[in-house]
This record gives C-alpha cells, structure tokens and sequence, in this order.
C-alpha cells in the first residue's frame, strides 16, 4: 500500500507554478534556478572527470579531497573548524542532507520547530521520520521571531529545530541577535538545531551570513548544511555538504549511507576543483545576482509594485496590498502565469497554519530581458484582476 502521507500529499507550488508556465509559454520566475549554464571551468573539470576519472563508487563519506576542500573552504570563510575525516560528510543535494539530520535525530512522537514561512521540504521529511512539526509563525515586513515565541514553541518533546538563514522564500538574511536568541534556547535544553545554508554565499549589500554553529556552545548542537549547486548556480549538481560536531557526525553519516550511500564522483570532484582553485566563484556570481535583484526590483518599482527588501537568495518578494492588487497571492498569481504569462510563487504556500496571503515571491536569477518584461507582465495581471473585480 502507498503511504497516507504521500498518497494524500498535492503536488508541490514549484511543481504546480512550474507546469502551468509550460503549458501556457510563460516566463517562470516561480521555481529557483538561473537560466545560464553556469562556470565553464567547472563544468570542464565534471566532463574530464567523467571521461578521464573514477566512475565506481566512492567512499559514502564523499571522495576525500572534496571532504578537505569543503573544510578548508568553511575555515577560510567562516572561521570554522571541521575535521574532513570524521566531520563532512558529501551528499546528493542538501535536501538529502536534511533527510539524513532529521532521520538521524528525529524518533516518532519527538517535536521539531519550523519557522513559517518554511522550505516546502522540512513538515514531509520530519513527517515520515515521524516526527510532529510544531510552527513558529512570522510575519512582513521584517519576518522575525522573538524570545516569547521561541519560549512557546519548545515543549519537553522537543528534540529539534530547523533553520534557514538566509530564507528561501524572503531572502531575509537572519540577523544574529535572533541567532542568539536561538542558540540560547538550544542550549538552555541541549536541543540541535539543523541549519540550511545552502544561499550561505548569495547575500547582497554588504551582509554577512553567521552560521549558527559558529556562536558560542553551539558547535555540538548545530548541523551545517551547504549546497555546491547554489554556491556555483549548478543546481542539477545535486552535491551537498553536511557537516558537524564529532558527537552527532557519526550518526549523521550512517543515515546519508542507508538514504543514496554516496553521490556521483565526477560531480564530487568538479566540486573539489571548484573549491580549492583560485576563481571569482565567490564574488562575481553574488555581484551578478545583486545587479539582477535590483534590476527586477527597480521594474517592478516603475509598474507601481511593493517590493521588500532582498538581503540574499534568488528572490525578492512583492506585497500585494500595498501594490494595488485585491486578490489573495495564490489566486493573483494563477492569474498572474495563466492570463498574463508570467510564473510566481505565493508565499502562502510555505505555510501549514496562519498563512500570510499578500505576498508574492520572485525569482530573479534570469537574464535582463526576461526580468524587464516580468514586470511588465505582473502590472498587466494587476490591471486585470483589476478590471476583475478583484
């Protein structure tokens, strides 16, 4: 028999927004990704390994030169210190990463704490470990949580939190008073806390991401979770990093080895070469994606929209309301892919309860001409849900 939860599960928004943006040719700023091929350095270094290289199964830790890349590379850019041998462990994409920390920390009945608006993956994937997901909820415009809704949220079950920083879906790079706010409470009951941080090197203006497991007391109770797909804008790659202290490691590594065992080494080891060799990787993709934001963002401003501040990710976010627009953001943007041709993502979508209903999410990891007409396209479904009624 199927399981119920799949069985009863909808397809996902990005699934949904993407499919209705086919079927009508329309441009899809709904799903995350960029539209060019990404370094071609890199993309070299993945063909040569696969013609040239090791095409058997590697170690399922990961091959051990990225393991040493990925610590070296989180010692010169974060500061931190992780053992490639005993602390990284290599996996097919980060939401296998998460799979695995929630499998290896999660038994049934134990809660787990999500911040809403949250990632569409996490509510499943504690779900099926069976684990029940218990939400703190945040609002527009500045999406942040307080030390009373922490306080309520953590139980005697509790047995983990989630966090992403910066956020998918509001680009919000979380500040570190509300990191500490966290780190607190965690420690305080010995609780881990398993960190997305796959946009860890897309943050704009001049923001600094801090992973969590960098703040004091933290380093035995945080899990680190990295994306070499976002990190180069490869995201088919599907080569994650999932790294963390020597007390939940060893755990961590069984459950990635019973989920895929390991991931492609021709992939692991362009990302090895990626990391470990001297490139604008890390500052010219960031510069790219800020010129595109603003881009987008100063569009949309023209036509009249609300647009919310982008501290990182590939999105910025509309609000609704304050732009003219009547409609809930599911309904506007339906109408948005099906009558004007142009796909987006309703925010309430990554929300189980109290969802936010006025805002909009935008991808803007697109080419210039893609992102001018956008706007022009969205002010069109305005001025038709308008002419609506709506």
């Amino acid at each position: 028999m199927v399981h119920p939860l799949y069985a009863a599960m909808p397809p996902t928004i990005f699934d949904e927004m993407s499919g209705l943006a086919r079927a009508h040719g329309a441009l899809n700023l709904g799903q995350g990704f960029p539209d060019d091929p990404g370094p071609e350095a890199l993309r070299r270094a993945a063909a040569e390994a696969v013609l040239d290289g090791y095409n058997q199964y590697p170690p399922s830790r990961g091959l051990p030169e990225l393991r040493r890349a990925v610590a070296a590379h989180y010692a010169w850019t974060q500061g931190l210190s992780f053992d490639p041998d005993a602390q990284v462990t290599i996996t097919s994409g980060a939401t296998e990463a998460l799979a695995a920390a929630i499998l290896a920390l999660v038994e049934p009945g134990d809660e787990v704490i999500l911040f809403q608006p949250a990632y569409d993956a996490y509510a499943p994937l504690v779900r099926r470990a069976g684990g029940v997901p218990r939400f703190v909820t945040l609002s527009p415009p500045d999406w942040r949580w307080t030390a009373g809704q922490l306080e309520a949220a953590f139980t005697p079950r509790t047995r983990a939190v989630i966090l992403n920083s910066p956020v998918n879906p509001t680009g919000v790079v979380v500040p570190r008073q509300d990191l500490e706010l966290l780190a607190a409470a965690c420690r305080a009951r010995s609780v881990p806390v398993i960190c997305d941080e796959v946009w860890e090197h897309l943050v704009f203006d001049g923001a600094v991401h801090a992973p969590l497991i960098a703040l004091p007391g933290m380093a035995d109770l945080a899990v680190k979770i990295g994306s070499a797909g976002k990190m180069f804008g490869l995201t088919g790659w599907k080569v994650g990093f999932l790294c963390a202290g020597p007390v939940l490691s060893p755990a961590l590594a069984r459950a990635h080895q019973f989920l895929t065992f390991t991931t492609p080494p021709n992939l692991q080891a362009a990302v090895a070469f990626g990391l470990e060799t001297p490139g604008d990787w890390f500052t010219a993709m960031p510069a790219r994606m800020q010129a595109s934001r603003d881009r987008l963002a100063e569009a949309l401003r023209r036509e009249g929209f609300a647009v919310a501040r982008s501290q990182g990710t590939y999105f910025l976010t509309v609000d609704l309301p304050d732009s003219g627009v009547a409609e809930a953001d599911r309904a506007f943007a339906l109408r948005a892919v099906t009558q004007a041709g142009v796909a987006a993502i309703p925010v309430s979508a990554f929300y189980e309860t109290e969802a936010v209903t006025r805002v909009l999410r935008l991808c803007f990891a697109k080419a210039d001409d893609v992102l001018d007409e956008a706007a022009t396209r969205l002010a069109r479904a305005r001025d038709l849900s308008l002419s609506a009624g709506a």
